[in-house]
């Protein structure tokens, strides 16, 4: 890698903090910045700093050397950015690699290194540093290392009681802690395991998240509800009583059920098989979509079918169309886009509104 000075020198970064003041360097910035570059050590472990004025070479973790500068993340300094997000990468690619050998030889989860390797993945997916899937451009972007990670978490880990007041639970997974700290609501009954995140303002009735699941801030899990592992869900996502969205683990290339920004989903509704609802939608209660579910838009002189996608702010309620079959034709289930959601809608508005709004009798 080349030294930190020749890559500001070939690059243009704002010399400035987040609040418009002057880059003020600190105490060790200098030697860093003109004197040291970064290689990668043998061990996959440590990153080398080396002098160019042939001082003895210093040997630090990179955590430790990320925690130094953790309190500047405001700065926009090229010192801090090239620094802090290079190790961070390097490091997030050192897991990966540890990930994809363990896949193809089990008999690396026996050793050390991998299962420290394989808890520091559950654990920032627990933090919400690592996600399952994430947004790319239009769509999401699977990361299926990840998801490897968490499959190979459950054989390392050994069963184990846990005691909550007069409940005993006895299972591998540890359940979520520190809701108070992490700004989460959640009543009695309600169960989070370790490794799903939840993000501030999020509120839990008695539900369940699963290991993997991301659940962003906001967003109302209500009675009986259950987020699936790995599933996605939003910012201000209001997931009504009863609502099943899916889990997926293998097979590993398989998309979780994601639920984008400010959808509604109504009571008892049903998702899975790595479907997506797009921004705002509003789904009607008992609607089911599956990877095979016929979702057709009805709103124009003919109808428009979509698979596995609901588009943004669409208004959908459950319908049936008409098959074949040896026996005779029947009715399928299907779902029927019949709307948007009005621009002059409330985001919280609530699911009779949206649908009185599509001329829908509730």
């Amino acid at each position: 890698m080349n030294t930190i000075s020749e890559y500001f020198e070939r690059n243009e970064h704002p010399h400035q903090t987040q609040s418009g003041e002057k880059w003020k360097w600190q105490k060790g910035d200098s030697f860093f910045l003109r004197h040291c570059r970064t290689t990668r050590k043998t061990d996959d472990k440590n990153f080398e700093f080396l002098s160019a004025r042939q001082r003895p070479p210093q040997l630090l973790e990179h955590a430790s050397i990320v925690h130094r500068f953790e309190h500047r993340s405001d700065d926009y300094s090229p010192f801090f950015y090239f620094l802090h997000r290079t190790l961070k990468l390097e490091h997030k690619m050192q897991l990966q690699e540890q990930i994809e050998l363990a896949w193809t030889n089990r008999e690396l989860l026996k050793e050390a290194e991998t299962q420290e390797a394989i808890r520091e993945v559950v654990g920032q997916l627990d933090k919400g540093v690592l996600r399952v899937a994430e947004p790319a451009g239009d769509g999401w972007k699977v990361n299926e290392w990840i998801k490897k990670a968490v499959i190979l978490y459950f054989p390392i880990q050994q069963m184990q009681t846990i005691e909550v007041g007069p409940f005993e639970f006895h299972d591998k997974i540890a359940l979520k802690k520190d809701y108070q700290k992490l700004g989460v609501r959640v009543v009695p009954h309600a169960i989070a395991r370790y490794g799903s995140y939840l993000s501030k303002g999020v509120i839990m009735m008695p539900s369940y998240v699963n290991i993997g699941a991301y659940v962003d801030e906001g967003t109302m899990v209500d009675t009986w509800a259950t987020v699936g592992s790995c599933a996605q869900v939003g910012k201000h996502v209001h997931l009504s009583g009863g609502v099943g969205l899916g889990g997926v683990l293998e097979p590993v290339q398989a998309a979780p059920v994601i639920i984008e920004d400010n959808a509604f989903i109504g009571s008892r509704c049903i998702i899975v098989e790595g479907v997506r609802i797009g921004k705002e939608a509003v789904l009607g209660a008992n609607v089911v979509l599956t990877a095979s579910s016929k979702i057709i838009d009805v709103t124009g002189s003919k109808p428009v079918e979509y698979k596995s996608y609901v588009p943004p702010r669409s208004v959908v309620i459950p319908g049936t169309i008409p098959k074949k079959f040896a026996a005779g034709e029947y009715q399928v289930p299907c779902a029927l886009i019949i709307g948007t959601r009005k621009e002059s809608t409330d985001k919280k508005t609530s699911l009779n509104e949206a649908l009185r709004e599509n001329g829908v009798s509730v």
